[in-house]
């Protein structure tokens, strides 16, 4: 039992908590072939780890007697696995380079109209002339905008309209077929999310914020009109937020730190359990939490 916020934290609680939480990963897990031996040996790699990098004492080497008190995982075992060093961010090099030009897309004044919305672009243009090359170019030298163009293309990222110019397509900005892209971002949103909520329980003041709108007890044509709206606002919020950022980056001298902002929107049939508990009985009410 931890002291959190004022209160404690009750080690049934989190585990009660954690039920619900893996739940959804489980399900990922035994849907793509994971296997519960295989979970638990990255279980055990992750406790290591995380016990070697995150708990050491201040000015003291981590041992392998501390790790495995920490853990409860046997002192052979942490010897065999410590040292395999922090987990490390890769960004699979279609994210990063078709990420920054669809975010230069979104942002800039020169490829959005007056709405905000991306401008149908020539594939080249003249000088001062908005064009797919111009977007490119204006990112990267390092890729020729025809190999973008086609690659785009081919993952629906974009189309041709009937004038011979190019379309985003909202699939640029929902990862879908690629699976190394869909599961990068899948890794990255869910480890932020759940970091920064799990630095809000351990914090006598929570740092981050972290809130939801939600409403049980409704008719499924409630739920799919909420769900549209919501879509509705999250992308323009988001549109915002990346035109404001992408135009504030320009000056920026640059360093180590990061910033993510997400919105996740669910609805579900009440018959089926969501994320480990079936839904709380009817209930009109709404709240922020």
């Amino acid at each position: 039992m931890m002291k959190s916020g004022g209160q404690y934290l009750d080690g049934a609680g989190v585990q009660n908590a954690l039920n619900r939480v893996l739940r959804p990963l489980v399900r990922l897990a035994i849907r793509c072939g994971v296997t519960f031996p295989a979970f638990v040996d990255l279980l055990r790699q992750l406790y290591v780890n995380v016990a070697e990098h995150e708990f050491a004492l201040p000015d003291k080497q981590q041992t392998d007697s501390r790790v495995s008190l920490l853990t409860g995982v046997h002192r052979k075992e942490v010897s065999r696995l410590r040292g395999a060093g922090a987990p490390v961010r890769v960004v699979p090099d279609s994210v990063s380079r078709t990420s920054a030009i669809v975010a230069r897309w979104l942002a800039d004044p020169a490829f959005v109209d007056a709405r905000g919305m991306p401008l149908p672009l020539a594939r080249t243009g003249e000088a001062g002339e908005p064009s797919f090359a111009g977007l490119v170019e204006s990112v990267t030298r390092d890729l020729r905008p025809r190999a973008v163009l086609d690659d785009w293309l081919d993952r629906k990222l974009v189309e041709i309209d009937g004038e011979d110019r190019i379309v985003l397509m909202e699939g640029a900005m929902v990862p879908r077929g690629d699976g190394e892209v869909r599961l990068y971002y899948f890794a990255r949103n869910l480890s932020d999310h759940a970091a920064a909520a799990v630095d809000n329980v351990l914090a006598d003041a929570p740092p981050f914020l972290e809130r939801a709108v939600h409403y049980d007890g409704l008719s499924e044509e409630l739920a799919r009109s909420l769900e549209a709206y919501s879509r509705e606002i999250a992308v323009e919020t988001l549109l915002r937020l990346n035109k404001y950022a992408n135009q504030a980056i320009q000056s920026d001298p640059g360093g180590t730190s990061r910033w993510n902002w997400g919105v996740y929107i669910l609805t579900s049939d009440g018959s089926s359990p969501v994320g480990g508990e079936k839904p709380e009985a009817e209930n009109a009410g709404g709240e922020t939490a």
